[in-house]
């Protein structure tokens, strides 16, 4: 388990619930837009909202965004997504919640070489610690939690020159600016291992994760699978990466990248936290696809159990075609509807049969009483 730190009003890590974000795609300068559609991005379920600040003056903005957003009753914590700009990160610092600094462009500039002797590679280090420490004291005078977020595209010539572009290249990156942050005696620290490949996104957190537990670090980790896409590949790209870290017992905080309207990000992380027992939201449905065994038209069936229970949080229910492989198939389930005839339905209680051969025609309502009756 991750140590626990707070962003602004909300705990990450530690046993906390995992967190969902997303970020803007308006103008930062438009204060109007952004607030808006930061509005639109709470209402939908978004916990943090992360909003870019590619200079001073954009960052300066982030003030009115948050006084405006404020006279909306909406206090969300904000993320300034800062990449090269040191002074964009220091004046955001001091008016967010939290930043965003990636170290492959941030302080660990590129300059054309290729060549990093053991005493240049320690040098650089030194120059990253340094750069660092404005951005680090502003951070701990008001409160401010960083996240290094670490990207497959933007890894520097430093870090590509000794371990290439690879996962292990990122995973040893981050763990040089955690080591840093280490020395300077600040911890309100998240991390991130970005990729648009799958592959590389899975297999950098957890070299990650093994890093920090050989140095005796806990810190929180954010998942993403970047520029992921839209519509069903995007969905699935990123419920591949997160869910499969997230099974691993990885992960503090998501986010689903998405070609779309970031409001539509929402509900897919959801999805996949729900889909991997991470954060219960919704009831769960176990449904059978159906054989020539089914008797009854089980399609329909699902569509009206799911329209008739979905305020039932967290309640199972298994949808089974027949009694061959139903009872022992949604052992997990907590109700049971499963086909036993023609037009007729039985109804479960876990693994005990609680009303037989009802007429399916009666059978949701049925349903939807026995879960009413013991809640």
């Amino acid at each position: 388990m991750s140590k626990q730190i707070t962003i602004g009003n909300l705990t990450m890590g530690g046993g906390a619930p995992i967190r969902v974000q997303s970020m803007t795609n308006t103008d930062t300068m438009d204060t109007r837009a952004t607030v808006e559609q930061t509005l639109r991005l709470v209402d939908a379920g978004c916990e943090l909202v992360r909003i870019t600040a590619p200079d001073v003056r954009a960052a300066e903005n982030l003030y009115e965004i948050k006084n405006e957003l404020a006279k909306h009753n909406c206090f969300v914590p904000l993320i300034a997504d800062i990449h090269f700009n040191p002074k964009a990160a220091e004046t955001a610092a001091a008016i967010v919640e939290k930043v965003r600094v990636n170290p492959g462009n941030y302080t660990d500039r590129n300059t054309g070489r290729t060549d990093f002797s053991d005493q240049d590679y320690r040098d650089e280090l030194n120059k990253i610690g340094e750069k660092m420490s404005t951005l680090i004291e502003i951070c701990k005078a008001h409160g401010t939690a960083m996240r290094i977020g670490t990207n497959h595209g933007s890894l520097s010539e430093r870090i590509i020159s000794r371990y290439g572009n690879t996962p292990e290249g990122m995973a040893q990156s981050a763990i040089e600016f955690a080591e840093v942050c280490r020395q300077q005696n600040f911890d309100k620290l998240v991390f991130s291992m970005k990729a648009s490949n799958v592959k590389v996104m899975v297999q950098s957190t957890r070299l990650f994760v093994e890093k920090m537990k050989t140095l005796g670090m806990d810190y929180p980790i954010h998942l993403g699978v970047t520029e992921a896409g839209d519509a069903m590949q995007g969905r699935l790209k990123s419920a591949a990466g997160i869910g499969a870290l997230l099974i691993d017992g990885i992960g503090d905080t998501i986010r689903v990248s998405l070609t779309e309207d970031p409001v539509a990000e929402i509900p897919v992380a959801y999805d996949i936290l729900q889909a991997v027992g991470a954060r219960i939201t919704q009831p769960e449905y176990i449904a059978c696809p159906s054989c020539g065994r089914t008797q009854y038209n089980i399609q329909e069936a699902l569509q009206r159990i799911k329209a008739a229970t979905a305020h039932f949080t967290g309640v199972k229910i298994g949808v089974m075609g027949c009694i061959v492989n139903g009872p022992g198939e949604m052992a997990d389930a907590d109700y049971g509807y499963v086909g036993s005839g023609e037009g007729k339905i039985t109804l479960y209680r876990g693994r005990e049969i609680v009303k037989r051969n009802i007429d399916q025609a009666d059978a949701v309502e049925e349903l939807v009483k026995l879960i009413e009756s013991e809640r």
